[in-house]
């Protein structure tokens, strides 16, 4: 399994159309077979930043995500109400022991 943490930074203004189209995005993502979790975090003391867990069940499967209509949708649609541009951290998961340790 690989992990994927994206974090974003949102505009302000821009904060409740980021989330209403960042779960559009995630409830079509769940549906795609290499999507394990899908989870959208946001910060209570800090409204304007956002997590997104992406759990994918191979290396290959964020790729086949990218390729999806809801995610050039999301992605083109979230381009101009970011802070900064988005980072993503990759993990793997130690337990349980799905990543064969």
């Amino acid at each position: 399994m690989l992990i994927v943490h994206v974090d974003v930074a949102v505009k302000p203004e821009w904060v409740d159309a980021f989330r209403k189209a960042t779960l559009a995005n995630a409830r079509e993502s769940v549906k795609e077979p290499g999507i394990a979790r899908f989870d959208v975090i946001q910060r209570k003391d800090d409204p304007t930043r956002f997590v997104l867990v992406e759990v994918y069940r191979t290396a290959e499967d964020p790729a086949q995500h990218k390729e999806t209509v809801h995610y050039a949708t999301w992605r083109n649609t979230v381009a101009d109400m970011m802070e900064r541009p988005r980072e993503s951290v990759k993990y793997t998961n130690c337990y349980p022991d799905d990543a064969g340790w």
